[in-house]
């Protein structure tokens, strides 16, 4: 064989050898650059509560998340197993308890710019905000978990998540429609004292739930980009039209403090006994709070309201 030929072979080796690479390795955008994949992640640790919370819808375990006992407490579902690793916090994750786990993959959020090139070094890193200046939270969310989805080969699942998740809000809808139950305004609010509240915006996760179910926000204002405003009940008072819906936790003693507050028994919602309780859905998550908000919203309202918080 000729040294022309040799020479020519090993190139078309090489070619074919870079090509083959090429096509194996996938690339997605994120909001500081771009990943790279060479085969779906086996070993994901997820830095905030939105990605915990897709990864667990996928089917896919976190090898490690970031607060991990306030994630049973505030998200609740779906389940995190209690076996999963705690690696710090949300807001200051350990990077030496991550770069033990070995990941393949780490998914956080622009909250984490600082540490960003840290985490690269330790493993692939995929970011996107579900919540920040001018995104739309379900949006951002339902991004995430397809593209998260995409990475893992679980296309078909997420698909089926989103699909699952329209068939509930229509389901429910449906309900409230024929029992008559749209035609009043509905304030979603968190009690942080017995004067003041954080009150759901209309770009805030919640707002897809009551689009959805054919509600109208009670409050009109934008609020911050988490979506909510603390206001006073004051600022409520005015909406006269509007049932409230009260969101858990509440502090321990507040049905006897708002027993005993004129101007609390001065509100038309509680006139009417159009004050309804739920428990904790987490506001600040993924797709998932928005099914489980519409379904608990939904049998919260056909049960009737009272004239107090429980």
């Amino acid at each position: 064989m000729s040294i022309e030929v040799s020479v020519r072979t090993f190139l078309a080796l090489l070619f074919t050898g870079l090509v083959a690479l090429t096509a194996s390795a996938e690339t997605w955008q994120h909001e500081y650059g771009t990943i790279n994949l060479d085969a779906p992640p086996k070993r994901i640790i997820a830095l905030n509560w939105a990605a915990t919370e897709a990864l667990l819808l996928l089917g896919v375990t976190p090898v490690g998340v970031a607060d991990r006992d306030g994630y049973d407490v505030w998200v609740n579902e779906p389940k995190l197993p209690a076996d999963v690793p705690n690696i710090g916090t949300r807001v200051a994750p350990s990077l030496e308890a991550i770069a033990e786990l070995q990941p393949d993959l780490i998914v956080t959020s622009s909250e984490m710019a600082p540490a960003s090139r840290q985490l690269e070094r330790i493993a692939p890193t995929y970011v996107i905000s579900v919540y920040k200046e001018g995104h739309r939270p379900f949006e951002k969310a339902s991004e995430m978990l397809t593209t998260l989805a995409e990475m893992l080969g679980r296309e078909a699942r997420a698909n089926t998540i989103l699909a699952d998740l329209e068939q509930t809000l229509n389901t429910q809808r449906q309900r409230l429609e024929e029992a008559g139950m749209t035609d009043r305004p509905v304030a979603l609010v968190n009690f942080l004292d017995d004067r003041h509240v954080r009150i759901y915006a209309p770009n805030s996760l919640y707002q897809r739930t009551l689009d959805a179910l054919g509600l109208a926000n009670a409050w009109p204002m934008q609020g911050n980009f988490w979506g909510f405003s603390v206001v006073g009940l004051e600022a409520i008072a005015s909406y006269r039209n509007s049932r409230i819906v009260v969101i858990d936790p509440i502090l321990p003693g507040l049905a006897d403090t708002l027993a005993n507050s004129p101007f609390w028994t001065y509100l038309p919602p509680v006139r009417r006994n159009q004050i309804y309780q739920i428990d904790a859905v987490w506001p600040f998550g993924g797709v998932y709070p928005v099914k489980r908000l519409a379904t608990m919203l939904t049998d919260a309202l056909l049960e009737g309201g009272s004239d107090n918080v429980r």
